[in-house]
């Protein structure tokens, strides 16, 4: 008899991620000896700060190795708390704080806890490539609302307002933004806030993981702390970015009690709790100071520099549009000027996948396609990695440009 090998719909329903695909395949070249140069994973080149280390070494060998809570221990709860009052202008206790592993398990929780099968995900485009596969995976359907590169990718009030229906259940706003780096205004938050508030059964999931990756005259605004807007937001935030502890793989949830306790119920039988030592790691992290310290503030520095150094190198170049970021460390680049356009020896570029093959084949430089993020005329840059590395990447770019250019 022949093994049954069907898969569920739900699965066959969901794309895999194509960044982590690509930077699979960059990983894989550069193994081989390929001196592959990878701009496509959003993880920071820095090392985790030595004192958040320290916190976790120093768990491990005073055996603080057992499971924790399910929701997260109570000392890191309280320090969550702690840190969305005093930074984020949101009340919250340690019952409404659900710590997982990794922001992106609270964000698919948070779907499947709230999204009944036919419910509508809205997701602003361009969006961070996992959004629409997550509503898919909670039997949701992701209604995707197209942003402009002009308007610097910030959502327009009144497309959501025209967009709204009965079966609306949640809007996500990303802010700073994967892939764009835009950074939304509060007076624009309040916009929308106001929209929100018309339709009793739409809440917002606020991804708040790039909060402090942000770049001066910008600021960040919680969309739980604007007025009516707390008793409907799913704050959602993590240590991997700002902190620089992606392997560490801790992140949380904050909201109403009763939204939380649902994320957690689902926890309790996916996962149960995150890992004890990282937690312990995320306290140390949450002492640092008001924004991660003089420690983040160094980073952040540092990815500044990166940001307008690239901003000049392809403002340079011809046909290509830039929308600066404010904050992340993401270029999302408009290159549709050159589709159309053939490579000798490589065919034709049709769009921003044989584009992003185009650079991997030819300036050994490993970006993303912006299909992937819900627009295929630009690129995602990830400029989480050092000034020289991206000047060895900026020339390659050009140096692929221009030998289409003479096409």
């Amino acid at each position: 008899m022949e093994v049954d090998i069907s898969l569920s719909p739900r699965v066959n329903s969901v794309k895999p991620s194509k960044t982590v695909a690509i930077t699979d395949q960059a990983t894989a070249l550069a193994l081989a000896g390929v001196p592959v140069i990878r701009l496509a994973a959003g993880e920071p080149d820095f090392d985790t700060p030595t004192v958040i280390a320290e916190a976790g070494i120093n768990a491990i060998r005073e055996g603080y190795t057992r499971y924790t809570p399910n929701a997260g221990t109570l000392e890191v709860r309280s320090a969550i708390c702690q840190k969305l009052k005093e930074e984020n202008g949101i009340s919250h206790t340690p019952d409404e704080i659900l710590v997982s592993n990794g922001a992106k398990q609270s964000i698919l929780q948070a779907m499947i806890a709230v999204c009944s099968p036919g419910d509508e995900v809205i997701v602003p485009a361009p969006f961070w490539v996992s959004y629409p596969e997550m509503a898919r995976l909670a039997d949701a359907t992701p209604v995707y609302l197209p942003t402009k590169i002009s308007e610097n990718f910030l959502l327009d009030p009144k497309v959501l307002e025209s967009k709204i229906t009965d079966k609306s259940r949640m809007l996500i706003i990303c802010s700073p933004s994967n892939p764009t780096g835009s950074v939304y205004p509060k007076k624009l938050l309040e916009e929308i806030a106001e929209i929100v508030a018309k339709h009793p059964r739409l809440l917002v999931l606020s991804d708040e993981i790039y909060e402090h990756i942000i770049y001066a005259p910008a600021t960040h605004t919680s969309f739980a702390s604007l007025p009516g807007m707390w008793e409907r937001t799913l704050t959602v935030n993590g240590f991997s970015k700002a902190f620089a502890m992606t392997g560490w793989r801790l992140g949380y949830l904050a909201g109403p009690k009763h939204f939380v306790a649902a994320c957690g119920k689902i926890q309790s039988q996916f996962t149960s709790g995150a890992s004890s030592i990282a937690q312990k790691a995320a306290v140390a992290a949450l002492g640092l100071g008001y924004a991660g310290g003089e420690t983040v503030s160094t980073m952040v520095k540092a990815f500044q520099e990166r940001r307008d150094y690239l901003v000049k190198s392809f403002g340079e170049l011809e046909g290509v549009k830039i929308s600066e970021p404010q904050g992340a460390f993401y270029l999302f680049l408009d290159f549709s000027s050159y589709y159309g356009a053939e490579a000798e020896g490589f065919g034709m570029i049709n769009g921003s996948d044989s584009l992003c093959r185009y650079f991997l084949d030819r300036a050994l430089v490993a970006v993303v396609p912006g299909d992937a993020f819900g627009d295929d005329t630009c690129i995602r840059i990830s400029y989480a990695s050092s000034l020289p590395t991206l000047q060895a990447a900026v020339e390659g770019i050009k140096k692929a440009l221009l030998s289409l250019k003479l096409k």
